[in-house]
């Protein structure tokens, strides 16, 4: 769920070439080592700290498969959801005080990216999708994520919107729908269904080779791929609450 949606009023193109040119301006008349610190909104600062909870899941995953300790999955497992939270504010904020910048813009892209794409899918190698199909997959679904983010980016435009200038729908899947895998991840990791105890649900199959190769792959890998392809899809459209 980017910002640009939650919080631009995108109406003609020519007030939207205006807004873009008044933030050149303002990035390219602003000098000085930290200019681009003095130049965040408080609703930028919120979108990192959107970021930071996925940086600090992705090296708490690290962490657990250095140290095996579950307090460290257990946090990586949930500062996505932390992570959603920032996500939610940061629209809201930035309506509140009535201040949005291209920069915000980009940097709620990159943070998604980070939290609900990149996260998520280290998530899932740690709970046990590690073949190599398994992590072919996993790449596909943060690929798509990062298309998906980087075709909003471009035709959010495009989107009709109403009268607060709030998009009707999203086109394919939301990145921040991520979240529902993990919850399905933390319920695997409570059940105890990890590849360090009773081993992923549905198994695995084989699709090349001999059994045991790099040509296996767990079932519940088709999930990531199904939710990459939903992401991507052009066709579906999920209403905006």
């Amino acid at each position: 769920m980017t910002r640009q949606g939650k919080k631009s009023n995108l109406g003609t193109e020519p007030v939207e070439g205006e807004a873009k040119g008044h933030a050149l301006r303002q990035y390219n008349d602003t000098h000085g080592h930290f200019s681009l610190v003095r130049n965040f909104h408080l609703a930028d600062l919120v979108t990192i700290m959107n970021g930071v909870c996925g940086a600090f899941s992705i090296f708490s995953s690290a962490r657990y498969l250095v140290t095996k300790d579950p307090n460290y999955l257990w946090t990586a497992l949930w500062l996505p959801l932390a992570g959603c939270m920032f996500d939610l504010f940061d629209g809201k904020i930035a309506r509140w005080r009535k201040a949005s910048s291209m920069l915000g813009q980009e940097l709620d892209s990159l943070a998604d990216l980070i939290s609900f794409g990149v996260a998520p899918g280290l998530l899932a190698f740690v709970i046990g999708l590690r073949t190599w199909l398994d992590t072919v997959v996993l790449t596909g679904f943060i690929c798509c994520g990062l298309a998906r983010l980087a075709r909003f980016n471009a035709t959010v435009a495009l989107i009709p919107k109403d009268g607060s200038g709030k998009s009707s729908y999203f086109e394919g899947l939301p990145i921040p729908s991520s979240l529902f895998l993990v919850c399905m991840l933390s319920y695997w990791q409570w059940k105890g269904w990890t590849i360090d105890t009773e081993g992923i649900p549905l198994g695995q199959i084989t699709l090349l080779g001999k059994t045991g190769g790099d040509g296996d792959m767990h079932v519940v890998s088709l999930i990531f791929a199904a939710w990459a392809a939903a992401m991507v899809s052009k066709t579906l459209r999920v209403p905006k609450p």
